[in-house]
């Protein structure tokens, strides 16, 4: 399985890579929206599964989810929003542009994994 890890801070990316390696993901990861676009064109291999951050700059994990959902290659692509953004109607827009999770920091291990079960239905 191969997944993306998208969120400006490089301290959330470095722990958010360590749960996924020790889950069995392959993982890049990409600093906004914009850089993630480019790695999943780029991608020699479909990604499976993106974590995104809700505030960075260039591009929000808001408008990262609609451009991917607005792109048919990317139809399988599963999008878990993991950020600190708690209110309900930021929830719901991400639902709406088409985020099959919401995470809300701060998060643990065991609240990655759980998701990501729920999401790919399988064991993790």
């Amino acid at each position: 399985m191969h997944a993306l890890v998208i969120d400006d801070s490089r301290a959330v990316r470095r722990i958010l890579r360590g749960f996924l390696v020790d889950l069995g993901y392959e993982v890049v990861e990409a600093g906004d929206g914009e850089e993630a676009l480019r790695e999943l064109k780029l991608s020699t291999t479909p990604v499976d599964v993106a974590l995104v951050d809700w505030n960075m700059p260039k591009m929000s994990g808001l408008e990262f989810v609609k451009a991917v959902r607005a792109n048919a290659q990317w139809d399988r692509l599963v999008l878990m929003m993991v950020t600190t953004e708690t209110e309900i109607e930021k929830v719901a827009a991400a639902l709406d542009a088409g985020a099959n999770e919401y995470v809300m920091k701060p998060f643990t291990k065991d609240i990655i994994r759980e998701k990501l079960e729920l999401l790919t239905s399988s064991p993790v």
